[in-house]
């Protein structure tokens, strides 16, 4: 078994690359070398590989890496199923959602999270379901629906929701 870093990995793919500058193309290289060494599972973000780079005097075309790393991002948000089945799912998947979604791309997510939301609310009416089960699907209906209609505050919400005495009390520390 190796010792490689994914660190080693980053910086000797762009040595093999001897490019003098790293954009999409090369992030696209290292992130196939990454994949190759240590499997599909742990694919970098483009950012953090370039924040590796970086950090070894790298140059970087930065409009080409940040327009890289957002497609990346929305591709990898946009081909995973948002997980709301319990509140701990939930947490994990706005935390995704708020991490990868851009103002532009809300539409996109906004069906997406619309039906989520539905799956919650008939999960929350659900007599087949334990109570917690169902106050969790009828909380976590609550933050999808400050989710589509104030996105831009949902993230401060989400915050101060979790830390009030309401939530506390019904749910306890998550």
């Amino acid at each position: 078994m190796s010792n490689l870093t994914k660190q080693d990995v980053i910086i000797a793919a762009w040595q093999a690359l001897e490019a003098p500058a790293v954009g999409a193309e090369e992030l696209q290289q290292i992130q196939l070398e990454l994949a190759r060494v240590f499997g599909q599972a742990a694919s970098d973000s483009p950012a953090s590989i370039a924040r590796v780079l970086a950090d070894e005097g790298v140059d970087l075309l930065h409009p080409d890496v940040l327009e890289f790393d957002a497609r990346w991002r929305a591709a990898k948000l946009h081909s995973q199923t948002l997980e709301f089945g319990s509140l701990a799912e939930a947490l994990i998947t706005v935390k995704e959602l708020e991490d990868s979604a851009e103002k532009s791309d809300r539409l996109g997510y906004k069906a997406r999270v619309l039906a989520a939301r539905e799956d919650c609310l008939l999960r929350a009416g659900s007599a087949v379901l334990e109570e917690r089960e169902r106050a969790e699907a009828k909380e976590i209906a609550s933050w999808l629906g400050v989710w589509l209609n104030t996105p831009d505050l949902f993230a401060d919400w989400l915050e101060l929701r979790l830390l009030s005495p309401q939530f506390l009390k019904k749910f306890g520390e998550n």
